[in-house]
Parts: structure tokens; sequence; C-alpha cells
């Protein structure tokens, strides 16, 4: 390959890239894995007859789909024998993530590769169902199908209730103040009753292994941390938006890092998800 085209080759690659990752995390749930992936594209663009390439953006979708399919079949047996609770790894900060919220994303993992392949690339991303079809290799009727089924799962897990992203920062700094100082009167003024708490320890570090679920018991549990956060306290890294939700990153007294997102409706906090896999949060450092 010639210079220049080799520059064109690489170029055209760096602009779609950022789309790349976007789908491969949105399949995968890793950050780590959708990195791979996309380098595993890239590999195959660099060999790939340009003169067969019409569409460089269309072919890259492609690539990275496939690629994610095959990984997706392959881990599966990874992910039925993980320890505890399953959460995406955290993405910080990122505005577009609110189209794939955290909630979603764990929608997406009930669906089969397939369903999920069709429902983010038509949904989400608005590529056409022909496309889809030439993706996946179904044809487009069956895409449609994919889709909607996909849909039908999906739909609770949509937010009822938009809310301003100020508002939920504002909310999410009220919940670190109140859980770390042990105000309990606070943080049940900001949970819902249908509150529930989940954590990923990955079985690296402690973590409750199910959902907790309810007013009363989740509220039980803040206590319980509260009163080990005092004798263990914890530092303040920065509040932002956490896979498209409010929460913060703080580093703990062992010294790892640790995500917690809040999913909010009607002014009150639904879900708390806490992130404490260390393997999971390796790309914030």
């Amino acid at each position: 390959m010639a210079n220049a085209e080799l520059e064109d080759a690489v170029t055209e690659y760096s602009r779609i890239r950022p789309k790349l990752m976007r789908v491969a995390y949105r399949m995968l749930g890793s950050v780590f894995d959708a990195e791979d992936v996309v380098q595993e594209a890239f590999i195959r663009w660099m060999k790939a007859d340009r003169s067969d390439v019409r569409e460089p953006e269309a072919y890259l979708h492609r690539t990275v789909t496939r690629l994610c399919l095959d990984h997706l079949k392959s881990a599966r047996y990874q992910r039925e024998s993980y320890v505890g609770t399953w959460l995406p790894e955290p993405l910080v900060n990122e505005d577009d993530q609110e189209d794939v919220t955290l909630p979603l994303m764990l929608a997406l993992e009930r669906l089969s590769p397939l369903e999920r392949a069709a429902f983010l690339l038509h949904d989400v991303f608005g590529v056409a169902f022909e496309e889809v079809a030439a993706t996946i290799e179904r044809d487009p009727a069956a895409c449609r199908q994919l889709a909607a089924r996909a849909r039908t799962h999906v739909r609770e897990a949509r937010p009822r209730f938009k809310i301003d992203k100020q508002r939920g920062l504002q909310i999410a700094e009220a919940f670190f103040v109140a859980s770390r100082s042990g105000d309990m009167q606070r943080l049940g003024d900001i949970l819902r009753i249908d509150v529930s708490f989940h954590a990923d320890g990955g079985g690296k570090r402690p973590a409750v292994t199910d959902a907790i679920l309810g007013f009363d018991a989740v509220m039980e549990a803040l206590k319980y941390l509260a009163t080990l956060i005092v004798e263990n306290p914890s530092t303040l890294i920065r509040i932002g938006l956490i896979n498209g939700l409010p929460g913060f990153i703080t580093r703990e007294a062992d010294g790892e890092l640790q995500t917690t997102a809040l999913e909010i409706e009607d002014g009150g906090i639904a879900a708390i998800y806490v992130m404490r896999n260390p393997d999971k949060l390796k790309h914030l450092h």
C-alpha cells in the first residue's frame, strides 16, 4: 500500500473510530473488549482491498458488529459464571451516553446477540434495516422482527421522566454527602419507595451479590455502609454522568476507585448502581 493510500486509510478510520467504539461498547458493555474489537477492525481495514470498499463507514460498522457477535458467543460462559451482580464498565461524563443509559444496557443483556445488534443498529444508531440485514446476515424482515422483540423487552428500561442534568447532579451530590455522613433522614427524603441497590464486585472486592429491593431494605443497607465509611472514609474525586446517569467517583479506603450511578425518577432515586470490581475500573485511572 502506497504511503498516501495508507495515510488516507488511517485518516478515514480515525474519523469513524468514535462511532465504532460507541457501537462496540453498547454491544459488549466492556471498554476493554470494545477497544480490542475496534482494534481488530482496524487491522482488517488496513488489510482490505480498498477497491472493493464503496462505503468505508458501512464496512467498518459491519466488521465491528460481526466481531462483537462472535465475542458475545464466546463470552456467554464467562457471563454466566460471573460472581455476583454484573454491571457494565462505567463510562464517565459522556453526554452521548444518554441514548443508552445503564438500565437500558442491563436490559440489552437479556437479549440474544442478534436482537441486541438489530436494536442498537436500527433504533439507537439509525441504520436502515437493509444495512442491518447485510451486517448480521439476515434478511430485512427478520431484522425487523428481531428489533421489534428487543424493543418490547427494553421499553421498560427507558426513562419515564426526563431529568434536568444539573438537577440530577445536585441529587447525586446530596446522596454522596448524606450517605457518607450517615444522615439517614436526608437519604430517606431522596429515595423512592421502590428503590433498588445493585453492586458489582466481581468477586474481587466485597459487594452484595444480589440486588437489594425496597425502601426499608436499602435504607438498612445504607445505614450499615455508613458505619463502615465513618471508620474507613472515602474521598470524592468528582461528580458527573456515569453511563448517562448522575453519579460520582470515589477513592475508597482500600485505595481502589468506585463509581456510583443513580437512576432518578420523578425527583427521587429509583436505583443505585455501584461498581467496585477493580478490573472494570482500570480505564478510569
